[in-house]
């Protein structure tokens, strides 16, 4: 396999290429652990804003909406600006939250500063890509997205162990102090090594260096036509659907639920439930490259293979574990804690999809609106979860009780019982309309044909 630099860039020498695409990893490794900041010490963020189960949800959903809302102002940025000064600013944006929240006196600064974390965190993942496919081959550049997406989940690591022992260790707005201080160094770093463009070219563009083709790289169109015509192809709901259903319990568990699930609930010390989350960004890690295996093997039948049946594994291992009699065993939050992980590699099915199916001029606002459903479904399964938690009376760690957990953790089910119905009917639209299969009517019509008693019972096939 040619180096890079000799294939796309003779210019720029390997190491710089490398050097480039390893800052903007570490950079989206950081807004990974600021997204999951709260997950460890989600009981602590309780008792120092003095927050109920519904208002500590809040902060998480209001993080969520602001990431989603941001998508495609994000894009449009990327187009006009490039990668450099919308990571930079997204990564200063970061810094400034996490400095707001550790000095934060009361909960509405402390939204405040979710909202400026997820509006900084918004801006960095769409910016690597935009990295890897200016710098690198056309050919390279699904093998580092990929990379890109397992690497950045060291950062959840990061927010389950060094961030959790330093608060406990030291105080809150020394923590969250710490991660504004590495959101200013990144915000130098990005700014001093992160460039838009190789030296040798006037535009974004990528390289195909099979058949030397050069195109000019864009994130978005018009915004209002390219969602309508986007949303009317059926491919682009599925992929939403799939999207919204295969990773919400995951995200909701990692980014808040969590921790005191294990901890307060299943009454796990808090190494061990540390150990349990651990276990889960491993178990993605493993099972990413496996998905992505399946899903390029069977691209006819990916939602039937892995999507639903991930589902449906996720569901029945929840459901196992809420009527477990007493606190669960450890080997059964493992098997947990494996259901879940397989739900962000399976929701990289939907980025298939839309990829699939859409033209090239406006595959960023289908990209966009799949992103969307994700992070839409996390949003209403944190908060759903949060207002069970108070309708118990149970909306403090004082107060916390795991048959209170339990109950606030059967909010999923409707999630997924909408999202895995959508799927169902959107898979056999998107296969009508590319030519997979027939319409019923027509079918029904020829069945009928077929079992007629003389040519007239035959009707026309319009």
């Amino acid at each position: 396999m040619p180096t890079p630099a000799a294939s796309a860039n003779p210019s720029v020498p390997p190491w710089r290429l490398w050097l480039i695409w390893g800052v903007g990893v570490a950079a989206y490794v950081l807004s990974i652990t600021n997204r999951t900041s709260l997950s460890a010490v989600g009981v602590d963020a309780a008792v120092r804003f003095d927050a109920d189960a519904s208002t500590l949800s809040m902060f998480a959903v209001i993080q969520l909406a602001v990431y989603g809302g941001m998508q495609i102002p994000v894009g449009v940025l990327l187009d006009r600006f490039g990668a450099r000064p919308v990571i930079t600013a997204g990564m200063a944006l970061m810094a400034i939250g996490q400095a707001v929240l550790a000095f934060a006196p009361d909960v509405g600064w402390a939204i405040v500063a979710r909202m400026l974390l997820g509006a900084g965190d918004a801006a960095v993942f769409p910016s690597v890509l935009r990295v890897v496919a200016v710098w690198f081959p056309a050919r390279q550049a699904p093998f580092l997205v990929q990379m890109t997406g397992i690497l950045g989940q060291v950062g959840q690591l990061a927010a389950i162990f060094p961030l959790a022992a330093l608060l406990h260790a030291t105080s809150w707005t020394i923590a969250f102090g710490s991660l504004a201080g590495l959101g200013v160094l990144f915000t130098i770093l990005t700014f001093a090594v992160i460039r838009n463009r190789p030296p040798d070219r006037a535009e974004d563009v990528s390289v195909d260096t099979e058949t030397g083709a050069i195109q000019v790289v864009r994130s978005s169109i018009d915004f209002r036509e390219g969602f309508r015509q986007s949303w009317a192809h059926p491919a682009t709901r599925l992929a939403f659907w799939s999207h919204f259903t295969t990773p919400f319990s995951g995200t909701a568990f990692m980014l808040l639920w969590g921790f005191p699930f294990l901890t307060v609930g299943e009454g796990l010390t808090p190494p061990v439930a540390s150990l349990v989350f651990s276990v889960y960004v491993v178990f993605g890690i493993l099972s990413g490259p496996v998905i992505g295996a399946l899903s390029s093997r069977h691209p006819q039948r990916r939602s039937r293979m892995l999507v639903l049946p991930i589902i449906g594994l996720q569901a029945l291992v929840w459901l196992i574990v809420i009527a477990w009699p007493g606190p669960a065993p450890l080997w059964l939050l493992f098997v947990l804690v494996f259901a879940m992980s397989t739900g962000g590699p399976a929701s990289m099915i939907g980025f298939d999809h839309a990829r699939t199916f859409n033209p090239a001029h406006r595959l960023s606002t289908a990209t966009g609106i799949v992103n969307v459903g994700g992070f839409l479904a996390a949003l209403l399964a944190i908060l759903f979860i949060g207002l069970a938690m108070d309708a118990q009376g149970a909306g403090t760690p004082d107060t916390y009780t795991l048959e209170a957990f339990r109950i606030a953790f059967l909010t999923q089910v409707p999630l997924w019982v909408l999202g895995a119905t959508f799927i169902v009917v959107e898979r056999r639209r998107t296969r009508v309309h590319i030519g997979l299969e027939e319409p019923r009517a027509r079918r029904r019509r020829r069945g009928i044909a077929a079992a007629g008693d003389s040519p007239g019972d035959e009707l026309p096939l319009d």
